[in-house]
């Protein structure tokens, strides 16, 4: 089994460097997705409120056997309760999911430009909750540089992460820059943009110099750039292929490479729009 690499995180944590999102897994099939995921070897496994599915990691968690403080846990707070104390009963509401008395990371899942409640009372709430060893790491999700500008002038703690859409469509140079200016470790999601780079030809060249797979050689590019990474898959082969990235290395050509495929292409909402409540 390969070891994954680790990061650092600003406060000391170490987070694996690859994790097992589980984003769009429904929540009758998410403990067993994960309990699969940590038998090929996750230790990291990214969730939120929003998903629906808490409940299914922890219980994937326990069914594996594999000690809580073994595995990195993340999840995210819903958009709809960005107040003070409503982010403190949501996250009381995660935990409880869980079945957990903490989480390795509790992150503001998106800024939410518009609304009434300002992100930065937001992260105070946050700030509490790390106080209280509760969340052993917070962070932000979906925050471009203004965002960050705005804690960082009106708040104590600095994120531990930014969790962004990174993929080869949308390379982030700049904000991954500016976070790493500011010790904020990167977090891509939508890894392989939705599978829209697996048909890329210069990825597909890449891929059959090292007889690797697309997805492989995409997920590669993420680590070697030092982003933490986090694909989802319910299917066992899939996990296992994306899981197995650390038996070879890409080049700087290629590096380069894929990163010139930057065009600036989401595949989700801009931060700077989106103001989506659950009902």
């Amino acid at each position: 089994m390969a070891t994954v690499p680790t990061i650092t995180l600003n406060n000391g944590v170490e987070i694996p460097q690859l994790g097992f999102g589980v984003y769009q897994v429904k929540p009758d099939e998410t403990a067993q997705a994960v309990q699969t995921a940590l038998e090929v070897g996750y230790r990291h496994i990214d969730t939120a409120e929003m998903y629906g599915n808490e409940a299914g990691v922890g219980e994937g968690i326990r069914n594996s056997g594999i000690p809580r403080e073994e595995v990195f846990v993340t999840s995210k707070l819903n958009n709809g309760f960005h107040a003070h104390d409503d982010a403190l009963k949501a996250f009381d509401g995660t935990l409880e999911a869980l079945g957990s008395d903490y989480v390795d990371l509790f992150l503001i899942h998106w800024p939410l430009p518009g609304i009434d409640v300002d992100f930065v009372e937001t992260w105070k709430a946050l700030e509490e909750i790390y106080a209280s060893g509760r969340a052993k790491s917070i962070g932000v999700s979906n925050f471009s540089a203004h965002h960050l500008r705005k804690l960082h002038g009106e708040t104590e703690v600095i994120p531990a992460v930014n969790q962004i859409e990174v993929h080869p469509y949308l390379a982030q140079d700049e904000l991954r820059a500016f976070n790493a200016q500011h010790q904020i470790a990167t977090e891509a999601w939508s890894p392989i943009a939705q599978g829209k780079v697996l048909d890329d030809p210069a990825i597909l060249r890449v891929a059959e110099r090292y007889g690797k797979t697309a997805s492989q050689v995409t997920l590669r590019w993420h680590v070697q750039r030092g982003d933490i990474v986090f694909p989802k898959s319910v299917t066992r082969s899939r996990v296992e292929e994306n899981f197995a990235i650390f038996d070879f290395e890409l080049s700087e050509d290629d590096l380069r490479e894929i990163t010139a495929l930057d065009r600036n292409e989401r595949t989700g909402p801009d931060p700077d729009t989106f103001n989506y409540i659950p009902s």
